[in-house]
C-alpha cells in the first residue's frame, strides 16, 4: 500500500533506514516522545512495491539485470515535538546501527539494507548533515571509517505489509538488534555550553590480553535486550563450565582478536580459540539444551559426542573413571554441573561406572524402548546429554544402579585439606 507521510502542528516525522526494519522499529520506538514507528520501503524508483518486489529487484541489480534504484527497508518515525526533538531521534538513529557499512547491516547485504535518512524539509536535511558530521568525528576517534548514510529528500514511501509491523512484538522469539558501533553520540554539557567534549564515550572494547587465549567465550549483548537477560538468568547465573565466559556491550572482537564476520543480533555467544572465532551461537529463546549441544560439539571428542548426543554406549571396561576411588565429584563435561559424588560409587562388575544415588536434581529419567528393550534412560538435567541407564539391582539404601558411560563424566577431586 502506497502511503504519503504527512506532518501536523502537533506531530512531525522522519524516515530512517538502519538495515532490517524489524530491529529498527524496536529501537526507534524506545525514544520517549516517539508516537508511532511504521515499517516501510523508500528511496527507490518504483512507486509501488512490496517485500518480495524489493528482494526480487535486489537480485536483478546484483546480477546486472537492472539499473533501477531499489528501495531501502525503512521506518517512519512519528514524534511529538513538544516531548522530543528531531536531534534526539537522530542521535538514537546514529547509535543504533553501524552507518559505515555501505549496502549492508551485519549479515544482511544489499542496497535495500543501506543506512539512510529521508527528509521532508530543508531544515531536516541540514540537521541530518550536522549530526552526521558530529558523529563522524566520534567514529574517527574510535577507529571507524567514513559514514555511508544516504541523506536525501523522501520519495516513493510505501508502507510495509501488515505482518512486518510490530514484528518483534508479535514474534517474541525474534532477535534483538545490536547496539550499533558502541560509539556514543557526543553531547554538550552545561559547563561547556554548546561546545562538544574532547572525547566521545565508547562502550569499552574487551582486551584480548585479559582473556583466555586458548579458549574463551564472549557474550555480545545489547542494552534493553530481553533475550540477553533471559540468557543471563538461565545460563550465566549458574555457570560452572570450565570454559571462561565474559559479557560485553561492544559489538567488536576483543582487542587483538578477530571475528569471522560481523554480528547482527543479540545475544551472540562467540567461542574464540587462539584469539580467533571458531563458532558462534546467535540468539537465545530459552532452549538451554540447544545451547549446550552447540558448546558440546566444540568441547567433546567424537566418541563423547556419539554418547552424549546420539545415545551411544561405550564398550564395557573401556570407559574412563571405572577405577576412580578418590573423594570428589563426577560432573557434566559441558556445563560442569555436579552429577554424582564418589561416595555413592560402587563396584557393580558391569564394566561401567555405577552409582546408587545421583546429586539431588542433577539428572532426569526418560523411558527408552530402543533395541527391543524397555529401560529408563538417564540424562544430565543441566545439558540434556545422554549419560546411561538406571536399573533396580543396586545396593541399599536406594537399591538403584545408575549405569553411566564414564567417557561423558568429568571427575573433580575434592580439594586436599591443608595440614
Amino acid at each position: 500500500m502506497n502511503s504519503s507521510p504527512t506532518s501536523s502542528d502537533k506531530t512531525d516525522y522522519i524516515v530512517l533506514g538502519m538495515g532490517c526494519f524489524w530491529g529498527a522499529e524496536k529501537r526507534m520506538g524506545e525514544v520517549p516522545g516517539v508516537i508511532t514507528v511504521e515499517s516501510g520501503y523508500a528511496g527507490g524508483d518504483q512507486k509501488n512495491a512490496g517485500y518480495y518486489d524489493v528482494l526480487g529487484l535486489e537480485k536483478e541489480i546484483r546480477y546486472g539485470k537492472s539499473d533501477l534504484r531499489n528501495h531501502a527497508e525503512v521506518v517512519k518515525v512519528t514524534f511529538d515535538p513538544q516531548k522530543t526533538d528531531l536531534e534526539t531521534v537522530l542521535i538514537k538513529f546514529w547509535e543504533s546501527h553501524d552507518p559505515t557499512q555501505g549496502d549492508r547491516q551485519g549479515n544482511d547485504i544489499g542496497t535495500n539494507y543501506r543506512s539512510a535518512i529521508y527528509t521532508h524539509s530543508d531544515a531536516q536535511t541540514a540537521l541530518a548533515k550536522k549530526t552526521e558530521a558530529i558523529y563522524q568525528k566520534a567514529l574517527n576517534k574510535a577507529g571507524f571509517g567514513k559514514i555511508t548514510t544516504e541523506i536525501a529528500p523522501l520519495r516513493n514511501y510505501i508502507t510495509a505489509e501488515e505482518y512486518h509491523q510490530d514484528y518483534l512484538k508479535k514474534n517474541p522469539n525474534g532477535y534483538c538488534g545490536l547496539g550499533g558501533t558502541g560509539v556514543k553520540y557526543p553531547v554538550s554539557t552545561p559547563d561547556s555550553a554548546n561546545a562538544m567534549p574532547e572525547k566521545s564515550p565508547v562502550t569499552k572494547r574487551l582486551e584480548g590480553t585479559d582473556l583466555n587465549n586458548e579458549r574463551q567465550l564472549v557474550v555480545f549483548e545489547a542494552e534493553d535486550c530481553a533475550f540477553c537477560k533471559k540468557f543471563k538468568a538461565e545460563i550465566l547465573s549458574t555457570w560452572q563450565s570450565e570454559v571462561p565466559i565474559v559479557t560485553t556491550l561492544n559489538p567488536n572482537a576483543p582487542e587483538g582478536w578477530s571475528l569471522e564476520k560481523a554480528l547482527f543480533a543479540t545475544p551472540t555467544i562467540v567461542l574464540f580459540e587462539q584469539g580467533k572465532e571458531v563458532s558462534r551461537y546467535t540468539g537465545y529463546n530459552g532452549d538451554k539444551e540447544r545451547f549446550w549441544k552447540w558448546l558440546g560439539f566444540r568441547l567433546l571428542t567424537p566418541d563423547q559426542r556419539r554418547i552424549a548426543f546420539e545415545q551411544g554406549t561405550e564398550y564395557a571396561f573401556t570407559g574412563s573413571h571405572l577405577d576412580e576411588k578418590r573423594p570428589g565429584t563426577f560432573v557434566d563435561p559441558i556445563t560442569g554441573a555436579a552429577l554424582f559424588r564418589s561416595d555413592t560409587k560402587f563396584e557393580s562388575g558391569s564394566g561401567w561406572p555405577s552409582f546408587f544415588n545421583p546429586v539431588e536434581g542433577a539428572i532426569t529419567e526418560h523411558k527408552d524402548t530402543s533395541h527391543g528393550m524397555t529401560r529408563i534412560e538417564v540424562r544430565s538435567a543441566s545439558s540434556g546429554i545422554h549419560l546411561g541407564h538406571v536399573f533396580n539391582d543396586g545396593p541399599p539404601p536406594t537399591h538403584k544402579r545408575y549405569c553411566i558411560n564414564g567417557n561423558v563424566l568429568k571427575f573433580v577431586p575434592d580439594e586436599q585439606t591443608e595440614q
